[in-house]
């Protein structure tokens, strides 16, 4: 394998695309670890690109949200490539012929996820029978003991209690009683060893997958989200890291004040930390969990870390967001302790939103490049617009949570018919990139415009380098149906999409590889 010879950091001007595993290309339905990531990659690398930034690849939970997750540890197992079982031995090809209903366009969660686990539980019957399988897999789950064994339990519970959540199990259960979970331990042992065999398979994928990307130049870039979610095997097991009341539910919750998208606010329904115990233990659980994402990424971004100087706090039970109160949070004593641990991991700021002096200066002090997206500097954020931003930002031309710029460009040229701010808007946006008036090259005019920016590093959504409109949006925030399912087409990416993207970086000074 050729070895990268540059860094991988925010420092040097460079480029990345964002697309999610679940998003690639695959007959079982939905993308993985295995041929089309690898393929990606290859396309990475020909295009000159420094990052694969992904969304997170913990668990999901209700709603297949990769932001509301089982675990802030594990591996989904959604993401564990079946054809490569099938070369290890462990699935035959009669195993792993895809359902009819699988569409190419979309992952259908409700029949890709039992699909999926039918094949795992196939492949876990018959790696207990290969030779050393046992002693490969007591060694993973020794050296993971510290999260692994926690998840596990809580999985192998959560399928005895048919998926639901833990607050709803028998007290004892719920409260963790070392009785309980030892008898539960004793008569679930096949089913905890069953999910600690998922974490071994998908930790083993993925350890190939990150050698490859790494030996083409392309780094992995995660996303940990601030909050985790109250149904998990992080909450379950560390009641006493969160704000709980003594039966285990939450004193108060997530979520954010009224502002002109949303005049009551929003409720997201994440407990809140308890941040005197955090920092009595010297913030020893997120040290762990910035460890432990590091190890399976190049670079992170912090989702919503505007969070980490003050957060919104509601009461629990309250429907009225406006009831809630600003909390300082101790950021900065946070991200002393995990820096003494990872030095100068490559972290990037999602500071989008309200923000405020404290968080800006929080990020600085820690030289945290922030986030800044293109589309919104044409509606009248002039700091996200390219010749304002800082050396030290990361530019997307839009993120998981925006249209796509074709279906951004078409929204606002209809709206141009009956607003004359929309009007205004979408002439700066034809001047500012120079682009044609139906609009046909506004993709590529502006990924040329963000590369040219002085931004270090500009990261595009794979849905806008192909110029799909709004039908290929991943998800529409305040909306909890048909998100995160898109899939990009077999054959989609093309070599002029690399040549392209290959001859921007040169010009501009990116080029990764």
């Amino acid at each position: 394998m050729k070895i990268a010879t540059k860094p991988f950091t925010f420092t040097r001007r460079s480029c990345g695309v964002l697309m999610h595993i679940t998003s690639l290309p695959n007959r079982h339905g939905s993308g993985d670890l295995g041929k089309s990531a690898y393929e990606f990659i290859n396309f990475l690398h020909a295009a000159g690109q420094s990052w694969w930034q992904m969304l997170p690849v913990n668990p999901p939970g209700d709603g297949f949200s990769p932001y509301s997750c089982k675990s802030t540890f594990a591996g989904s197992p959604w993401l564990i490539s079946l054809d490569q079982l099938v070369k290890d031995g462990l699935l035959r090809k009669s195993d792993v012929e895809p359902l009819a209903s699988f569409r190419d366009e979309k992952v259908l969660f409700q029949a890709v996820v039992p699909y999926r686990l039918d094949r795992l539980r196939i492949a876990y019957e018959r790696f207990k029978y290969q030779k050393g399988s046992k002693a490969k897999l007591n060694r993973f789950i020794k050296k993971h003991a510290a999260w692994l064994d926690d998840f596990a339990m809580f999985s192998a519970l959560q399928d005895a209690h048919a998926g639901k959540a833990w607050n709803l199990w028998a007290r004892d259960l719920r409260l963790c009683e070392p009785a309980a979970l030892a008898d539960a331990k004793r008569v679930l042992a096949d089913e905890v060893r069953f999910h600690q065999f998922q974490q071994y398979i998908f930790d083993r994928q993925w350890t190939a997958l990150k050698a490859y990307a790494n030996s083409k130049g392309v780094g992995l870039m995660g996303d940990i989200p601030i909050f985790i979610a109250y149904d998990s095997a992080d909450v379950w097991a560390h009641r006493t890291l969160f704000l709980l009341d003594r039966e285990g539910a939450p004193k108060v919750v997530s979520g954010c004040p009224p502002d002109v998208f949303n005049a009551a606010g929003q409720i997201w329904n994440h407990p809140h930390y308890d941040w005197a115990c955090h920092r009595s233990a010297n913030f020893q659980w997120w040290v762990q969990r910035f460890a432990e994402t590091m190890r399976l990424f190049d670079g992170v971004r912090i989702d919503h870390f505007l969070g980490f100087h003050r957060v919104w706090q509601i009461p629990f039970g309250r429907a009225d967001a406006r009831v809630g109160k600003w909390v300082r949070t101790p950021g900065r004593e946070l991200f002393t302790a995990i820096r003494k641990k990872l030095c100068d991991a490559p972290i990037i700021a999602e500071d989008l939103g309200a923000v405020t002096e404290g968080a800006t200066k929080l990020r600085d002090d820690f030289g945290f490049p922030g986030m800044r997206v293109l589309q919104f500097g044409f509606g009248g954020g002039c700091e996200h617009l390219p010749h304002n931003l800082p050396r030290s930002s990361v530019l997307y031309t839009g993120t998981h949570d925006n249209d796509t710029i074709r279906g951004y460009f078409a929204k606002v040229e209809a709206a141009g018919k009956r607003s004359r701010k929309a009007r205004q808007e979408f002439a700066r946006m034809q001047r500012y990139a120079n682009t044609n008036s139906d609009g046909t090259t506004m993709h590529w005019d502006l990924i040329r415009t963000a590369m040219a920016s002085r931004a270090g590093t500009t990261i595009f959504p794979v849905q806008d380098i192909l110029g799909l409109g709004s039908e290929a949006r991943m998800n529409v925030p305040g909306t909890t149906v048909d998100n995160w399912e898109w899939r990009m087409k077999p054959g989609a990416l093309k070599k002029e999409h690399a040549v392209t993207l290959r001859t921007m970086c040169e010009d501009f000074q990116r080029l990764g590889s």
